[in-house]
């Protein structure tokens, strides 16, 4: 017993195990479930109990890579060119000023505090990036939707995108000045650009092939494609050495616009995502390291004040000078906080090509990103809420029971088996309409048919409230009976939102229980109720969506279990 040493897969099962507890508290301390995975593995790593041996965590390294481009496939498969045009236009003056203003403020912060050129432009071009599978997840987690969320996930693809080509050209003005190039300018310039093509083309690549595949094959099979296929562009970007996130990017947003099945496709991925999310962020939180952050010392602490106030900076000053919500202005910017992979990767790649210059780069990394992991999803999180882009329901947990309150539990099944089944809502007693809330401004009654037509498009629902100049609840819009005037060119320049409304008297107050929603939807077929205060005159809060209803009951009741 003296000699025993841990196989790497019972480090692979300790890890998980960790995490799963790591879940469990996470429930119980409203936190996200991202922290929780970073947390253990900090707790199990190296900096503290020194449980992971260190030549196990290298070998998870293909692992990694796959859970990140996964990621990064899944949130290309949210671009469509359809969405990209509605989008862009507002996305990217955000991103254009939040990269510039990042980038600029860190730049000139830490040559203010006696950083070097070479040193300040590399931690710059670094600073823009932001952590993809953090930030990503956290949404999915939380099942946010609204402009907010839309934004972070374009933002975040530009971001790294941006970092990429920053660092690259940053790189090579420094070994201009420095007079290290070891080609011609134009050459070593030529051969970014050719690293970047190639990187768009395997991505092009892979997602016409899973498309093409995908159309072809059952589904049952689908799962096979997408890993074979994955793993051998993995391979072929780190045999050529180019950068492997903006391929699968692209394969996202290929597939996005080649295939009719894309969410099927997440979902046949989300089989495999969620245990490599578990992994990747456990193994990720091995290696943060306590001591680099502490030696990161004065310069560690002026490159995070000043990329966190140059991301939320950046995009206050784009939102306000472009007029954009106020939920955009205020909370877009704090989605933007975490940083992992790209700047560690990059970071790496430097130490490599200048070790003086990279290890001093590396260690401010290293060090900060124990912070940014930490706090970028609590951000995230808090910025959801604010928004009103995630039911309340969603963040908030129940703690676990108590061994006494199982053993009750175990007992009122039986006698419900033996003598009746309980009511179909009563898992839903300690849930309120407040907490399922998605908030909304609805259509207002005089509104061009343009207009509704721009809302229902922004929109995931099927039903539309219509308000009057109180906010009160007129009606509703039915999206299929709008077919008739949708192909009416001549009627719908004239027809108003009010013309359009069908009467409903099935409404929510944010205090009732979620079993009266229950309720209202076994009557009803639209996909959601609206919710209105309970004072006159009544104005519009929101609506509850069938789905997140649906979803709350089968919570409760696999808590319950």
């Amino acid at each position: 017993m003296a000699d025993f040493h841990l196989h790497i897969t019972g480090t692979l099962g300790l890890l998980l195990g960790a995490c799963l507890a790591a879940g469990v508290f996470a429930d119980v301390l409203h936190l996200p479930k991202v922290t929780a995975y970073l947390l253990v593995g900090l707790l199990v790593g190296p900096s503290l109990m020194d449980w992971v041996p260190q030549e196990h965590l290298e070998h998870f390294d293909p692992m990694l890579k796959l859970a990140m481009a996964v990621v990064l496939f899944n949130l290309g498969c949210e671009f469509t060119f359809t969405k990209f045009r509605r989008i862009a236009g507002r996305c990217l003056v955000l991103s254009g000023a939040e990269i510039c203003a990042t980038f600029g403020l860190v730049l000139v912060g830490l040559l203010m505090f006696g950083c070097s050129g070479s040193m300040a432009l590399l931690l710059a071009c670094l600073a823009v990036a932001t952590a993809p599978a953090t930030t990503i997840l956290v949404l999915k987690e939380f099942r946010s939707e609204g402009p907010v969320t839309e934004s972070t996930g374009f933002l975040v693809a530009i971001n790294n995108f941006a970092c990429i080509v920053l660092f690259e050209f940053g790189f090579l003005a420094i070994q201009l000045t420095q007079g290290q190039l070891e080609s011609s300018l134009w050459g070593q310039v030529g051969n970014v650009l050719l690293n970047i093509a190639g990187s768009i083309a395997l991505g092009v690549v892979g997602g016409v092939i899973v498309s093409y595949g995908c159309g072809l094959l059952n589904i049952k099979r689908w799962l096979v494609l997408l890993v074979a296929t994955a793993t051998f562009l993995l391979g072929v970007n780190e045999s050529l050495q180019i950068p492997y996130m903006l391929t699968f990017f692209v394969m996202g947003v290929t597939v996005a616009n080649t295939s009719d099945s894309k969410s099927k496709i997440g979902d046949e991925l989300d089989h495999l995502s969620g245990l490599l999310a578990v992994l990747f962020f456990a193994v990720h939180g091995t290696e943060l390291d306590l001591h680099a952050f502490l030696a990161a010392g004065t310069l560690g602490a002026v490159y995070v004040v000043f990329r966190l106030v140059g991301k939320w900076s950046g995009v206050y000053l784009a939102a306000r000078l472009t007029r954009q919500p106020l939920e955009v202005r205020h909370w877009l910017g704090s989605c933007l906080f975490a940083q992992a992979g790209a700047a560690i990767a990059l970071s790496t790649i430097a130490v490599a090509r200048n070790p003086e210059l990279g290890k001093p780069v590396q260690d401010i990394i290293l060090g900060s990103v124990v912070l940014f992991e930490i706090i970028g999803p609590l951000f995230i999180r808090k910025s959801l809420l604010e928004t009103g882009e995630v039911p309340l329901a969603q963040a908030i947990n129940h703690a676990p029971r108590s061994p006494l309150e199982q053993v009750r539990s175990v007992g009122d099944r039986f006698r419900s088996a033996v003598w009746g089944t309980a009511a179909p809502n009563g898992a839903m007693n300690g849930v309120s309409v407040n907490k399922l809330v998605r908030k909304t401004k609805g259509i207002h009654q005089s509104a061009r048919f343009d207009d509704v037509i721009d809302h229902i498009e922004h929109s995931h629902d099927n039903t539309y409230p219509v308000v009057d100049d109180r906010m009160s609840v007129v009606g509703v819009i039915r999206y299929p009976l709008l077919s008739d005037v949708m192909f009416d060119l001549s009627a719908s320049q004239l027809v108003r939102a009010e013309d359009l409304i069908s009467e409903t008297t099935v409404m929510l107050y944010p205090d009732e229980p979620a079993s009266r929603a229950f309720e209202l939807f076994q009557a009803e077929t639209d996909d959601c109720i609206p919710v209105v205060t309970s004072a006159e005159p009544h104005e519009l809060l929101g609506v509850v969506r069938r789905s997140d209803v649906v979803h709350a009951l089968i919570t409760q009741r696999r808590k319950k279990k």
